[in-house]
Formats: structure tokens, C-alpha cells, sequence
């Protein structure tokens, strides 16, 4: 996805607002990576129970109840990799901190299970590959059970400039569990809807400009987009190898930091990952991270007075940790957004052009031009409410060698880079720089699409390639927002400790209630 735009609605049904009951008799709601393998290894629980116990939960409130529709397919094997996972325990075989818990995968990754990998559009309905990305092998080895694929802004927000986040052509809309009839944004909507609603304790999300920060903030969780080249890209549909990078996605800095652990790690398929550091993420997080730090302050211009309010909130916990507080006064980067876009529509026409053809032949639509005709000729249950006008402009770029391409992506580089964040840096003399990830969770409108003027963080860490963490600071009139962390190449364990210290002093995050509509603090009583 990118930053600015989003995605919408198949159909709105009515909304049912209470949690349905539930019969699972193991509880799963707002738990950790820990608890979860401090039960199994007391006795107390199996993976096999977990794994029925999530399930039961999908089950009463993501297909009924509230119905999230963040759940695009569950994995039935499952239980069978719970299982193998259980008896490997009992011989005395514990792969890691991921061993037994079962993980949610974006539907845009590959997994080698029986389930397709649609990117959530009907074109790719019979994408059953049978192979894993490295990302998910790389988890299989840590212990992970693949509980299913969650649903996502359609091809993960590229289609159209006029979208809304979070509908698919086979997913259907995904709903904020604090409010269900805001957006849960995109395009790893239904990562962060799930994970807020605990139908798993951790989730992987996808992000080429602001798909996992801007889900995570809005859904108050904890989000990370890593360096570019820390996890591999390959067997997942692209948008754009310049940009693209899996991220971790859970309810705290420590769970995102242990399955960060499992993710990274080099793959000769992905020339990105040849330095990327295999390291413990979890081990380096300190409470006194902050201690001694010069944390550069970037104050949106037009911020809400809420957010405001949040974020000077979120500050004071900042000094408190130890962290000296500089202002900066972001540069003025003309062009960048020109830039970004064509590097986007050309990298998307060759990426996917390139992925496409790797399909198993049941995928008749191979090409990005096959796509688009794909769409017009299914445009009732495709494009009920907006186009595909950023394909129709991605299939007229002239290619990698265009001149034109290569010093947008020259430009881009630069500008959000070199004279972007490292130039904040250097001149706060600065560690790391924080500011508002996004405002609050704007209403899902099938009508006019994503309606969102306000601040975002994603763009300069995004065409950079830095790293960029989101961590809950609280609500804001009753909806969750994030705050950002944001580092140079190569920064990732110290963003993530900043965020952890911030995290384990600020304790911020709250869980949802599944309301009909956001109300503010107090008014609770005035609505029906």
C-alpha cells in the first residue's frame, strides 16, 4: 500500500455488536508470546489447544459477532503442524520462543499450505503455489504454526488512487475492533485488526509505504517496518522491489521483537537480504534504552488537537526515560512524491509481470495486462466502487531502463534519505526522530473511498528503506494512535529498544470493545 491512499468495501452488512459467546476453553485473549510458551512448557496448555483455542476465536467473532472479516482463510493443516509441534516438545525439542504458537501470514505471502495466495483479488483465487516464501520457512523453523492468511487492501493497495483500505474482492471489508465502522486501514488491514482482536498473538504484514505502521497504529498495536533487506521479499506479491519489506505486527515491542528474530535473515533469491543480520531482537531490548538518547521531535503541521494532546503526552514519558528532546523542523522535499509514484507504477509492471509468471497454471491471468482485463471483464464483483486507474498507468511505463524511472528512484532516494532523515539527524545531533504515526481511524465510506488528510510517518522511512517502529500512545476520543519511531540504515534493534523503553513506561495500549461506532471518552451513555 501506499502511504496516502486506501481501500473500501465489498458490503456492508448490518453490524452486530456484541462478542459472540465462545466455547474454547483455553484463553487466548490479550496474551503474549511468553505466556503462551510459559504454559505449554509447564504442561498447562498444548499447541494443539492454542491452535483450537484461536480457532474457536475466528470462529465466534471474525466470521460472526462483530464479523472483522480480518481472517481471509484459515489453514487447515494447522492442527496437523500443531500437533508434530507437540510431540517434537515431548521428546524434548524446543526450536525457540516461536515453538507451538500459532502466527497469522498477510494473503499476499506464499505459504506451502492448501490454501491460495490471492493478494485478495479473485484473479488469484486458484493461486495454490505449495511453496513457502523464505519469510514463512524461516518461521516454520523457529516452531511457528501457520494458522491461516489474513485479508488486505486488494493487490495491497495499488489498484486505485480512489480506494478504501481494507476491502477485497474475496475478503470483503475488514473492521476496526474499536470501532466497526472505521477502517482498520491497509493495506495489512486484516494483520492488525486480528492481532488488536487476539485471533493470533502475533501477525506478519507487508509494507511498501505505511501498510504495516499505518494498520498497527490504527488498530493500537505495535507495528515495525524493517530496513530494507533485513527480510526477504521473494514469493510475495510485489508492488515494488525498492520499497517492499515484510514486518512483524503484535500487541507489544517484545512479541514484534521476537518474531522480527525468526523473519530476517539472508536468501540467496533476494539480493536485498546478502547483509541482513540473523540476531536475537528480543535479548537487546532495555527498559533504559532511552537513558542518554537525543531524540529529534517532529511536530506535524495541522496535527488535531487531540493528537496533539496525545503526542505531548507521549513526550513527556520520552524525557522521563532519560531522552534529551530536540525539535526539528522537517525540510521542505519538493518532488518526492512525484518520484516515489513512478518508481512505484513502473517496479509494480516488471515485479509483478515477474511474479505472475511464476504461478501454477491455474492463474489464467499472468501479465499485469491480464489483470486489468480480468477486472473489466469481472468489474461487478471486482470494482464495485472504484477502478484500477493506478494499473491502467503502471502497464504504460516504459520499464527498469527507462531514464526517467532511474533518476525518479535517484531523486527519491535522496531526497527522503540523504536530505531527508539523515539530515534531521545530523542536524539535531539526534539518535533516532519520533512524531505521530498517523491520526485516528477515519470512517469506511463505500461512496467516496479513504477520506484522510492527516499526518503520516511513513513516507521517508518507506523510500529510504529505514527502519520505522509504531507503538501505542494511547486514544484519541476514543481510537487508538501511534507513535513513531524512526532510525538510519541498519538501525533496527536500537529503534525497537527506544520503543520498548517508551512502551514498558507509557503502558499505553488499550484493548478493544468491538463498539458499533467510535464515542468519545464520557459519552458513552448519550448514544444507542
Amino acid at each position: 500500500m501506499r502511504g496516502r491512499t486506501f481501500i473500501g468495501v465489498a458490503a456492508l452488512a448490518s453490524i452486530a455488536v456484541p462478542v459472540a459467546a465462545q466455547t474454547q476453553v483455553e484463553p487466548v485473549e490479550e496474551v503474549s508470546v511468553d505466556q503462551l510458551q510459559q504454559r505449554m512448557q509447564s504442561g498447562a496448555t498444548s499447541s494443539v489447544a492454542l491452535t483450537q483455542a484461536y480457532l474457536a476465536r475466528i470462529a465466534a467473532i471474525d466470521r460472526q459477532g462483530p464479523t472483522l472479516r480480518s481472517v481471509i482463510a484459515t489453514n487447515p493443516d494447522a492442527l496437523a503442524q500443531a500437533k508434530a509441534l507437540d510431540d517434537e516438545r515431548r521428546a524434548g525439542r524446543v526450536r525457540g520462543p516461536l515453538h507451538g504458537v500459532p502466527v497469522l501470514i498477510k494473503d499476499n505471502i506464499e505459504t506451502a499450505d492448501p490454501i491460495a495466495t490471492t493478494a485478495g483479488s479473485l484473479a488469484l483465487k486458484d493461486n495454490i503455489t505449495r511453496r513457502d516464501a523464505p519469510v514463512v520457512a524461516y518461521l516454520r523453523r523457529a516452531g511457528a504454526v501457520i494458522l491461516g492468511k489474513t485479508n488486505l487492501s486488494e493487490w495491497a493497495n495499488i489498484r486505485s488512487t480512489r480506494s478504501m483500505s481494507g476491502w477485497s474482492a474475496v475478503g470483503g471489508l475488514v473492521r476496526n475492533p474499536y470501532a466497526l465502522d472505521r477502517t482498520a486501514c491497509g493495506s495489512s488491514s486484516g494483520s492488525g485488526a486480528a492481532i488488536a482482536a487476539s485471533l493470533a498473538v502475533v501477525a506478519v504484514g507487508t509494507e511498501t509505504d505505511g501498510s504495516v505502521v499505518c494498520p498497527s497504529s490504527i488498530n493500537g498495536l505495535v507495528g515495525f517496518k524493517p530496513t530494507l533487506g533485513l527480510v526477504s521479499r521473494s514469493r510475495i506479491v510485489p508492488i515494488s522491489h525498492s520499497q517492499d519489506t515484510p514486518g512483524p505486527m503484535g500487541r507489544s515491542v517484545r512479541d514484534v521483537a521476537l518474531l522480527l528474530s525468526a523473519m530476517a535473515g539472508p536468501d540467496p533469491t533476494d539480493a536485498a537480504t546478502a547483509r541482513a543480520v540473523v540476531r536475537d531482537y528480543a535479548a537487546g531490548l532495555s527498559a533504559r534504552a532511552l537513558a542518554g538518547k537525543r531524540v529529534g521531535v517532529i511536530r506535524p503541521a495541522g496535527m488535531p488537537a487531540a493528537l496533539a494532546e496525545r503526542f505531548d503526552a507521549a513526550l513527556k514519558v520520552l524525557r522521563a526515560a532519560g531522552a534529551t528532546l530536540v525539535e526539528v523542523t522537517p525540510p521542505k522535499l519538493d518532488g518526492l512524491g512525484e518520484a516515489e509514484l513512478l518508481v512505484l507504477k513502473t517496479e509494480l509492471k516488471a515485479d509483478l509481470d515477474a511474479y505472475l509468471a511464476t504461478t501454477p497454471a491455474e492463474v489464467k491471468a499472468r501479465t499485469l495486462e491480464q489483470v486489468i482485463a480480468f477486472n473489466r471483464a469481472n468489474a461487478a464483483a471486482e470494482m464495485p466502487f472504484f477502478g484500477q486507474e493506478l494499473f491502467e498507468a503502471a502497464v504504460q511505463t516504459r520499464g527498469l531502463a527507462d531514464p526517467a524511472y532511474r533518476a525518479a528512484r535517484a531523486t527519491s532516494l535522496r531526497l527522503a534519505g540523504r536530505e531527508g532523515i539523515d539530515a534531521m539527524l545530523k542536524t539535531a545531533r539526534a539518535d533516532l526522530l519520533v512524531e505521530p504515526t498517523y491520526a485516528a481511524a477515519w470512517l469506511s465510506d463505500p461512496v467516496y473511498g479513504d477520506q484522510y488528510g492527516g499526518p503520516s510517518a511513513s513516507e521517508l522511512p518507506a523510500v529510504a528503506g529505514y527502519p520505522h517502529l509504531t507503538v501505542p500512545m494511547g486514544l484519541m476520543q476514543g481510537l487508538p494512535v501511534g507513535l513513531s519511531f524512526i532510525g538510519t540504515a541498519g538501525t533496527d534493534a536500537a529503534i525497537l529498544s527506544a520503543g520498548y523503553a517508551y512502551e514498558q513506561r507509557a503502558t499505553a495500549r488499550v484493548a478493544p470493545r468491538y463498539l458499533p461506532q467510535a464515542v468519545a471518552p464520557g459519552l458513552e451513555g448519550a448514544r444507542r
